[in-house]
């Protein structure tokens, strides 16, 4: 016994219809965190000093460039879906869910955004 409609049994389509892309996206993201996060990690504890110095040319050193533009997105991607759920499950007000979901959304790709800025510009020398 199902409590699908005949057509969502057809189309194999659930209530919101993107629950499995949703579940994936989670997945995949934090399979990147799951191997760029230790890296991360891993390579500040290898600095002999975290200073501004130490830090900023470990940034500059490409290989340390290339896995913080990767982390930087992955991190705020994976974050603003889970901030996604937790608005979703816990507001129940229309208009304050999708305000919420709009301000989520931009909070977390303009601080990717600002973050990977300040990698760049770190990374070919830019001084303030």
């Amino acid at each position: 016994m199902s409590l699908r409609s005949p057509l969502g049994r057809v189309l194999g389509l659930g209530a919101a219809k993107e629950g499995p892309a949703h579940w994936w996206s989670q997945r995949v993201s934090a399979l990147g965190l799951v191997i760029l996060g230790p890296w991360f990690a891993w390579s500040l504890t290898r600095l002999p000093s975290i200073d501004y110095l130490q830090v900023t040319a470990w940034i500059a050193a490409p290989v340390n460039t290339i896995g913080l533009l990767l982390l930087l997105p992955t991190m705020a991607y994976h974050a603003r879906l889970g901030v996604q759920v937790v608005i979703e499950d816990y507001v129940n007000t229309g208009w304050l869910k999708v305000s919420g979901l709009v301000l989520v959304t931009f909070v977390f790709y303009a601080a990717a955004v600002a973050g990977m800025f300040a990698v760049l510009r770190i990374s070919f020398g830019v001084t303030p």
